[in-house]
């Protein structure tokens, strides 16, 4: 079975390209929805613990959480030492259980995939990426983003260009939706004769 490894900086296209591998078949783990599970059962507890009073309605509530990590980089990281390994112990059943049923190819969406070292646990990263100001138009186009936010969420993350630098393999989705999902086949026929390296 090949993991390939799926990236890319906010309003890149990156969750667009991951319904075109599902489109074409292919399981994906979606990393960021999983967050949201945890943020509703099992990561309650102790993301409250750190954070007293981000809970409302048994639920972690994403705007009360924000609010206390917003210029604070050790809360990040102590969220992070929370949230991360949860979500891992997840993608390892994903994978598990797709191995089990004999896929051939499987993809790991990790929006932080370089920036947590998960290039370790895939054979091969695809990064999804635009133009700068194509990304900026996109996010700036989201409800309540700003300009400041943007900025902020864009230092967290590892550069567009030294992702572009590390991945196996790009998809450029500034062009149209067809030019993308060609890609994405491309980038399936490239990998359908090669080994899957690794056990997780």
């Amino acid at each position: 079975m090949f993991i390939l490894g799926l990236t890319g900086s906010i309003g890149m296209g990156k969750s667009t390209t991951a319904n075109f591998f599902r489109e074409a078949g292919v399981p994906v783990h979606d990393s960021d929805a999983v967050v949201h599970h945890l943020y509703e059962g099992e990561a309650v507890e102790p993301v409250e613990a750190a954070f007293p009073g981000v809970t409302v309605d048994g639920r972690i509530d994403r705007a009360r959480l924000a609010e206390k990590l917003v210029g604070n980089p050790d809360a990040i990281k102590r969220l992070e030492a929370i949230v991360h390994p949860l979500v891992r112990a997840v993608s390892e059943r994903f994978v598990a259980g797709e191995r089990a049923r004999g896929a051939r190819a499987i993809v790991l969406d990790i929006p932080l995939l370089f920036e947590t070292g998960g290039e370790s646990r895939v054979d091969a990263v695809v990064v999804v990426s635009a133009p700068a100001d194509v990304q900026r138009a996109r996010v700036l186009g989201r409800p309540g983003m700003t300009a400041e936010r943007l900025d902020a969420l864009l230092k967290r993350q590892m550069s567009d260009a030294e992702k572009r630098a590390r991945a196996h393999f790009v998809v450029d989705s500034s062009r149209s939706f067809d030019s993308a999902r060609a890609q994405v086949h491309a980038i399936l026929r490239a990998v359908a004769a090669l080994p899957g390296r690794r056990i997780v």
